[in-house]
């Protein structure tokens, strides 16, 4: 899959051609403040990918806000291991 990253403070956006496929808004402590990613892309790595950048972009450890949904306690579970 292509697609193009684009990152402005605090906000790393996937998107190809056509759509935006997720995106993490995260702040300075790599607290993830939301994450997203399309239904029709997801369960391919990108919500991982999204992580990584943000753990890359921050150098700390990914932390969930809450309050955090049962996807997003999924995601972080499957990060950790």
């Amino acid at each position: 899959m292509e697609y193009n990253i684009e990152q402005i403070e605090g906000i790393i956006t996937f998107k190809n051609q056509n759509t935006t496929l997720g995106f993490v808004r995260f702040n300075e402590e790599a607290e993830i403040e939301y994450i997203y990613v399309q239904n029709a892309y997801r369960r391919q790595g990108l919500g991982k990918k999204l992580l990584n950048l943000v753990k890359e972009t921050t150098g700390k450890e990914v932390t969930p806000q809450d309050p955090i949904s049962p996807l997003g306690h999924q995601l972080f579970k499957s990060i950790r291991n």
